[in-house]
């Protein structure tokens, strides 16, 4: 069973990609699907979403009409392309959809995405020869960037007038980036050339993938179908290992770069291959090169990739000689430590003047486990519970913390099972969250282990985007009184559960045949031992502090189709009591004269200010001195170039030792105030314990 992450949106531009998947996508690389696949595919997949998914909401025309207005979105959100007659032609067919998937047809999604490429063509080609335009910058105009607010060119008159601002809006942008006009021009007809390139290599699978995810999105953002290739990306990154080279790509001007070369893997062992290397062809074993010059870079990856014990050949240009080298690389298996997590002793003092006290920083990126390692009985399977508490043995060796810091910012979520392994560390055996089942039985999932591995002072962060089994562990620590949750004033907001299953699934006769892919299925929801969901409200924070992302509309509540916040009966737990009203007004108190007195919270606080002025903005200026005038006095740019220079120093850093790790929790005012909440929180406990003797 998996809690899944928050939605987010395949991105076609995509630069980087890591040699992730293995042997099951290799040998799908050269597979086209067919229609007799395609019809399979949606066929299987209506008929799982209508008897699984937790809804129990039918596939009919309302679903229809909210899948043709998902997919067209998808394509065009800012209204670029499609014109008004096109949005027209494809509502013929918005009762129908619902009919046509339940048999297998879903040449709409074909016809869609061939017309889209059409209209991005004409767009762009459009948009090549308004680069070369002087604008006028003086002119008092503006550009609409609210979608909502504006329907679909009702012709060619109405498009062109748009994509005119549009590439205005373009080129005045890197003219306050301080470019050129002449390197802003290239730069431009790079990109625009690059936005087609790029859409029409959009493979079948993908496109399948995009119209089949956009129908499972009207029953709940979560839900989702998964192409083979997608599915074997779920996979490394829920056990955290694969099989290839190891090493990370990027894609510029063409071609494959090698970007960054992983620890452990092939090409680490050998030690030719170098970050900055260009590849420019790719043979397997004994077989002929191909060129892979202008490919597609997921493209690329798919031929790298391979089952460990296979051979690999590459041909690469270095930065060193002109004449291509070819190297030959055995693939193997690589450990995607980076991911994992990780550990690190603090002494406060060290950090905050005045302060005592060591502190465990845990950061946990997400909750992942490797179920085919669990399943085959392998004795060291990834599992974030066992390397949670490795690290806690690991703290107890180095002669013990006075308090820990458990860090889930940005953790989208994982496996229940390790959610409720991880709580049971930290907390006595009794239960950690609630599962109500598709029949509407409630179960309660129990930590069964007597005693914790750390009953000490603990404080967990999160943000917005912590979600889903980081909600499940925060809920727990929060409603058994272990700890105080500090962070965004509340978290992403993620109460239910997926499940992945193969479309080749057992429930149907036929079971032979060609790899489908699997769908990830909203099936159950989840409940705190309190009764309350966290769904769409999320866990609050017991401290807040001040944070841009908590501005912004991220979260549940503002993604389409979200389930509503629920309530269900509570579980029977005996809280800890390590938290109560009169710390946390202490502690919030302390907090609070801290960080108003601070001068980086005072510059983000400003920030914040600028940024919700700006945030209902419905439309922006495209004289060149009124936006001069609006970046007068803004820290943003400042900020970026700070943050550049950090970049560049990690590099030069990496560069060094490329096995360096990066620092998990970094020197900066909003972690030094986490590290004076966490001393004031364990000075709080010694404190009460010295009174209570």
């Amino acid at each position: 069973m998996k809690l899944n992450p928050p939605s987010k949106a395949a991105s076609a531009l995509c630069l980087c990609m890591v040699l992730l998947l293995g042997t099951a996508i290799f040998a799908q690389q050269a597979t086209v699907p067919n229609s007799s696949t395609d019809s399979d595919t949606a066929k299987r997949v209506c008929a799982m979403v209508s008897r699984f998914h937790i809804s129990g909401k039918p596939i009919n025309d309302e679903t229809s009409q909210k899948l043709m207005r998902r997919f067209i979105k998808q394509l065009d959100p800012q209204k670029l392309y499609f014109y008004k007659s096109d949005i027209n032609n494809f509502e013929a067919e918005k009762n129908l959809l619902d009919d046509k998937l339940i048999v297998g047809d879903v040449k709409f999604a074909y016809q869609c995405f061939d017309l889209y490429l059409k209209r991005l063509q004409e767009r762009m080609d459009y948009a090549q020869q308004l680069v070369d335009v002087d604008h006028d910058f003086t002119v008092d105009e503006s550009i609409n960037v609210d979608a909502k607010n504006i329907d679909f060119a009702k012709d060619q008159s109405e498009m062109n007038e748009r994509w005119r601002k549009r590439v205005k809006y373009d080129v005045l942008n890197l003219i306050l980036d301080d470019k050129k006009i002449e390197e802003a021009r290239k730069q431009l007809h790079k990109r625009y050339a690059k936005n087609v390139k790029n859409m029409a290599e959009t493979e079948k699978s993908e496109k399948l993938e995009m119209y089949l995810s956009a129908l499972t999105h009207c029953f709940d953002p979560h839900s989702s179908y998964m192409s083979p290739q997608t599915l074997e990306d779920f996979r490394i990154s829920m056990e955290l290992s694969l099989d290839g080279i190891g090493a990370a790509l990027r894609s510029e001007d063409g071609f494959t770069i090698v970007a960054e070369i992983v620890p452990g893997g092939a090409a680490d062992a050998d030690g030719r291959l170098k970050p900055g290397d260009k590849i420019i062809a790719v043979a397997q074993d004994d077989d002929e090169f191909v060129d892979v010059v202008e490919m597609k870079l997921s493209k690329v990856v798919r031929y790298i990739r391979g089952k460990r014990g296979t051979i690999v050949k590459l041909r690469v240009k270095t930065e060193e000689n002109t004449s291509p080298e070819v190297y030959q690389l055995t693939r193997k298996k690589i450990e995607l430590s980076t991911s994992e997590v990780k550990g690190k002793i603090i002494d406060s003092g060290e950090r905050i003047p005045g302060q005592t006290g060591r502190i465990g920083i845990i950061s946990i990126p997400s909750f992942y486990r490797d179920f085919r390692g669990a399943q085959r009985g392998d004795e060291n399977f990834k599992s974030t519970a066992r390397d949670v508490r490795k690290v806690l043995y690991e703290f107890r060796d180095q002669g013990g913390v006075d308090g820990i810091v458990i860090d889930l910012r940005f953790n989208g979520g994982g496996a229940l099972s390790e959610a409720i392994e991880v709580s049971g560390l930290f907390v006595d055996e009794g239960p950690v969250v609630q599962v109500k089942q598709l029949d509407g039985e409630r179960k309660i999932h129990r930590d069964a282990e007597p005693g914790a591995v750390y009953s000490g002072p603990l404080v967990v962060v999160c943000n917005r985007l912590s979600a889903s089994a980081s909600e499940i562990f925060a809920g727990a620590i929060k409603d058994y009184k272990r700890g105080i949750i500090i962070g965004d004033t509340t978290t992403h907001g993620k109460g239910t559960v997926q499940n992945v299953m193969t479309v080749s699934n057992k429930m149907f006769s036929f079971l032979n045949g060609p790899d489908l892919g699997a769908l990830k299925l909203t099936i159950n929801q989840f409940y705190r031992v309190n009764g309350d969901s966290t769904q769409n409200r999320g866990v609050r924070s017991d401290i807040v502090l001040p944070s841009l992302i908590d501005k912004m509309d991220l979260g549940e509540s503002f993604l389409d189709d979200a389930m509503a916040f629920d309530k269900t009966e509570v579980a029977p737990f005996a809280p800890v009591n390590l938290v109560n009203q009169q710390i946390l007004k202490s502690l919030k108190e302390s907090s609070s004269k801290r960080v108003v007195t601070d001068k980086d919270f005072k510059e983000k606080l400003a920030e914040i200010d600028k940024y919700l002025k700006k945030k209902d903005q419905k439309t922006i200026s495209l004289a060149e001195a009124v936006r001069r005038k609006e970046m007068t006095g803004d820290k943003a740019k400042e900020k970026a170039e700070k943050l550049k220079k950090e970049k560049e120093k990690e590099e030069e850093e990496k560069k060094k030792d490329p096995k360096a790790e990066k620092d998990i929790f970094k020197k900066d005012y909003y972690n030094d105030e986490i590290l004076n909440i966490t001393v004031d929180y364990m000075n709080v406990l010694k404190n009460m314990t010295t009174v209570q003797r």
